[in-house]
């Protein structure tokens, strides 16, 4: 099932404190970026996380899915109308994410 653009529009509001949300339609689903970098995906009109050290150490609560079929896990922000907790874990994934060396295609 794809996700409804109005569910992406609401979860990009609710990170508006986290930086610049912008969102892309990607096989009928939706990847986020904060300040063009990738962190999570909305599927299914479900919000998930990327997995980082630091988003695991804040939030060990949180549960790890997969978001589709054969895909790595992610933590799912399952109360999206949480916005302090999607907010902190969003910066502080975007955060670890910079942190990392690129890699490089060959």
């Amino acid at each position: 099932m794809a996700s409804h653009k109005d569910f992406v529009n609401y979860v990009a509001e609710q990170l508006r404190e986290a930086g610049t949300i912008r969102s892309r339609k990607m096989f009928g689903e939706y990847g986020l970026y904060c300040d063009e970098v990738f962190f999570g995906v909305i599927c299914d009109d479900q919000f998930f996380v990327k997995v980082t050290p630091q988003g695991e150490a804040a939030f060990p609560d949180l549960p790890k899915v997969p978001p589709y079929e054969g895909a790595k896990d992610y933590i799912w922000v399952e109360d999206v109308d949480d916005r302090d907790t999607m907010t902190a874990l969003t910066r502080l994934t975007c955060l670890a994410l910079q942190a990392q060396p690129t890699k490089r295609r060959k």
